[in-house]
């Protein structure tokens, strides 16, 4: 199996930490885009296995989690800045063209921003969790269910208080979240979780989310689109997800998992799959 290689490079004057897989072959480049709270770690065996079969794979440690790209502010984390680094990072690699995109959670949300600005792009899109941003905004609006489960968005808004609350009796809720993960990978998440610096920068993500007009229109997606949802998801609700399928007038596939939120870390054999057969399905 390919090697999954952890570096880093240099983007408008800041250092990301990234993971790589068959940067020497010659296939398309897929690109992989982690959410809250975790790192690109998340993508590394479906990086292999993708790899293995001639695509270019790059996963970055987006804006916020790599300890030499968190800029003062939460403004410097609305979604269109954190699309406009994914096209930075295709440039970066050589690519001027269109490549895959693979998202998870936050990394969704930012996938479905790229696809909204840049469809032209994306030969495919894969969301993992989360659906298309205009059914989860119009979810957390109406349906009863994703309020309750989307209401540590709303705490997110506030300053100082999620960053205390996340740190609070030695990161208890982040390892809660964690808990069934490998110890090696709850250790790398804590070499960057620990740091006040980062906790400020990954909340800004949620902060910029509804406090940061980016004039993005999210419009009917034409391109290939799979969504994978586990129907367990402890922070996504079925109305949105429902919804979502609205949005999707070209190739949409929709799988929906006996499954919960951490779907690469419990479900990765399956979801791996499910990924590879989309990417290859569209080439």
């Amino acid at each position: 199996m390919s090697k999954v290689v952890k570096t880093t490079v240099e983007m408008n004057g800041m250092t990301y930490t990234v993971r790589e897989a068959g940067m020497e072959n010659e296939g398309e480049l897929v690109i992989f885009l982690h959410g809250f709270p975790e790192c690109s770690l998340i993508w590394e065996k479906t990086m292999a296995k993708l790899s293995d079969l001639g695509y270019r794979c790059f996963a970055p440690d987006q804006r916020g989690y790599s300890e030499g790209a968190r800029p003062d502010g939460y403004q410097n984390y609305a979604v269109n800045i954190l699309a406009e680094d994914v096209i930075g990072f295709a440039e970066l690699l050589g690519e001027h063209g269109k490549f895959h995109l693979v998202g998870h959670d936050f990394g969704a949300v930012v996938g479905w921003t790229v696809v909204a600005m840049h469809q032209e792009r994306i030969i495919s899109w894969t969301a993992l969790s989360v659906p298309y941003w205009p059914a989860y905004y119009w979810a957390i609006q109406n349906d009863p269910e994703q309020q309750k489960k989307g209401a540590y968005v709303k705490h997110f808004q506030e300053p100082k208080v999620p960053e205390q609350m996340l740190a609070a009796n030695d990161y208890a809720i982040l390892k809660r979240l964690w808990e069934g993960f490998d110890e090696k990978v709850i250790q790398e998440y804590m070499q960057i979780f620990d740091k006040a610096d980062a906790l400020t920068a990954v909340v800004n993500w949620y902060r910029a989310l509804f406090m940061v007009d980016t004039g993005v229109q999210y419009q009917n997606v034409t391109i290939p689109v799979m969504f994978i949802w586990g129907n367990q998801d402890l922070a996504i609700g079925r109305a949105g997800v429902e919804k979502s399928h609205t949005y999707m007038k070209g190739d949409y596939q929709f799988c929906e998992l006996d499954a919960g939120h951490w779907l690469t870390e419990f479900n990765e054999s399956e979801v791996s799959k499910l990924i590879i057969t989309e990417i290859i399905g569209h080439r």
